[in-house]
């Protein structure tokens, strides 16, 4: 393949990754983004700055998980964005980027905002990934970086720990029976 060629695939293929998840990509940041008159155009600029990315590194953009690798690069271009607004000392930075914050989703019920705020930043954005941004148990083992029974084992506690807070919330939380009970399918 000439240079010219090689060119033009990889520009088609960008237009092609572009035009299937842009639109997701930019929700995604935008449900993660504090509320405020800004918020989706800062969207649109770090979901700017995630295709670019993708451009960049398009060699190891894996075919066919294009969109769980986008939301994992998001994942971490939010993190970073989040620590160019706030002081933070070096010892305080989390191993693992926590790109959902609980007080600005984009939920109008109050019992979801407090039940999803009970669970730690990992659970929550299990939840969200699989919920709000429909990602299979594939996708989702991509975004976490671990193997499929690890997404899958992640994706169950989370919803157990789902299920036990909202319990909690509702005062039903009683005994360890009715958390046994919630957690049946």
């Amino acid at each position: 393949m000439t240079a010219d060629e090689a060119t033009e695939h990889d520009a088609a293929w960008f237009d092609r990754l572009f035009a299937a998840h842009a639109g997701a990509v930019h929700r995604y940041l935008v449900r993660r983004l504090p509320a405020g008159d800004g918020r989706r155009d800062e969207a649109e600029d770090l979901a700017a700055e995630v295709l670019a990315t993708a451009w960049r590194r398009r060699e190891d953009v894996p075919g066919g998980a294009e969109l769980p690798w986008l939301y994992r690069t998001a994942g971490y271009v939010l993190a970073n964005h989040r620590r160019k607004h706030r002081a933070m000392p070096v010892a305080a930075v989390p191993e693992q980027p926590d790109d959902v914050d609980p007080a600005a989703l984009a939920v109008t019920d109050d019992a979801v905002r407090d039940v999803l705020g009970r669970l730690s930043p990992r659970d929550r954005r299990i939840l969200l990934l699989v919920a709000w941004d429909g990602l299979s148990g594939d996708e989702l083992a991509e975004v976490l970086d671990v193997s499929r029974g690890g997404a899958d084992a992640a994706l169950s506690r989370a919803r157990s720990r789902l299920r036990a807070a909202w319990l909690e919330a509702e005062g039903s939380a009683g005994s360890a029976d009715d958390v046994e009970q919630a957690n049946r399918p």
